[in-house]
């Protein structure tokens, strides 16, 4: 069972409706007793990281996704600040992320080079997959999604880098630590991109 993490921030509907117009089972969390017959994990969220963290610590489904992720091994797929709060740290906040892909979530007015950037990176952007990334199966001509956001995932370890951008500087829009998955485009909003990406990690 695919299970969305509702904590209160992203869109929960649109991913159930994608799952739905699929007739791929899906379920919505909003407690750790709700998560209990997932196989596979999807965490949204917007906003600031802090808040996200909060929001997810106050929802009492932290100490068990820890569990599910990182004992279990259940794949996850973290999306926009969901994939951020995957991090180590933030530039935008103080609080500490999950720790489930080594690496640090930077503002991109922190690169002096960027700092004229228009933010957020708003719009359609084309995406390069790594080779042998099943996460993106089928996009190995043309990849674009949709993208919102002034922050950017650095990896600390450029294996986990599962796709890049360009924003001024290339980028990790999607990351990849054995079985926990992220990507900073919002695949709800990426037409048939975002829905043969959501199917591909449902294939996992």
């Amino acid at each position: 069972m695919i299970t969305i993490v509702d904590y209160g921030l992203g869109n929960i509907q649109a991913f159930v409706n994608v799952y739905r117009r699929l007739h791929i089972p899906v379920a919505v969390a909003k407690c750790a007793a709700e998560l209990e017959a997932a196989s596979k994990i999807i965490l949204p969220g917007v906003g600031a990281f802090d808040h996200a963290i909060e929001r997810l610590d106050a929802s009492g489904m932290r100490p068990v996704l820890d569990n599910l992720v990182v004992e279990s091994k259940i794949p996850v797929l973290g999306i926009c600040v969901g994939m951020q709060i995957l991090s180590d740290s933030s530039e935008e906040g103080s609080l500490p992320g999950l720790g489930w892909v080594p690496g640090k979530v930077r503002s991109f007015k922190a690169v002096p080079e960027l700092s004229d950037l228009p933010l957020p990176h708003m719009g359609w952007n084309d995406v390069s997959p790594s080779l042998n990334n099943s996460l993106f199966k089928g996009f190995e001509e043309e990849a674009r999604f949709y993208f919102l956001h002034s922050y950017f995932f650095e990896c600390l370890n450029s294996e986990h880098i599962a796709a890049s951008s360009n924003y001024g500087l290339d980028f990790s829009c999607a990351v990849r630590a054995d079985n926990v998955y992220g990507v900073q485009f919002h695949p709800e909003k990426s037409h048939h991109f975002g829905v043969g990406l959501l199917k591909n990690f449902a294939e996992l």
